[in-house]
């Protein structure tokens, strides 16, 4: 019988921060198919900016950010879309074990440090922890089973941030 691995605790250090319109979280798109349009700006640290070269060649970018103010988590969830509890892996409640968020954005431009996006579902002052470039080969299979959301993920374009997950 092999022992159970003891927790590994993971310190991250942000690469930047995200700014966008929203100062609060209610009232903010559940994803960033209800927020198009929606311009914010993420500045980049100065020591990092040798790795957005060739960024710019990407019309969309996977942000990893920190979910900065959730506080604990719950392993059952009513999420936006469905007053139904869920557990937490089959949603994407930020109120999780590691609130950890991700969002892909269409990337604008590129001026020195700071990158202008689209499409921007995330609260101003977000901790970024990292950009991986969007490649549709790779991260899209659209024709994969999408669970409960399947049936409800169209309302995702209308649907807004309550207080529910703080």
């Amino acid at each position: 019988m092999s022992e159970k691995p003891e927790p590994v605790d993971y310190t991250y250090t942000p690469i930047g921060t995200i700014h966008s319109p929203f100062k609060d979280i209610v009232g903010m798109p559940i994803q960033p198919t209800g927020a198009r349009g929606i311009r914010g700006t993420i500045e980049i640290r100065s020591d990092l900016k040798g790795g957005l070269a060739d960024l710019e060649r990407f019309s969309r970018i996977i942000l990893l950010y920190s979910l900065h103010r959730c506080t604990g988590y719950s392993l059952k969830v009513s999420p936006f879309l469905d007053p139904t509890p869920h557990g937490i892996f089959a949603t994407r409640s930020p109120k999780r074990p590691n609130a950890i968020g991700f969002s892909i954005v269409r990337l604008v431009g590129i001026d020195d440090c700071t990158l202008t996006i689209e499409d921007v579902d995330i609260l101003d002052g977000t901790p970024l922890l990292d950009i991986k470039p969007y490649v549709p080969a790779f991260d899209s299979y659209p024709d994969e089973r999408s669970g409960w959301l399947g049936a409800v993920a169209h309302n995702a374009q209308h649907a807004k941030s309550d207080d529910r997950f703080q």
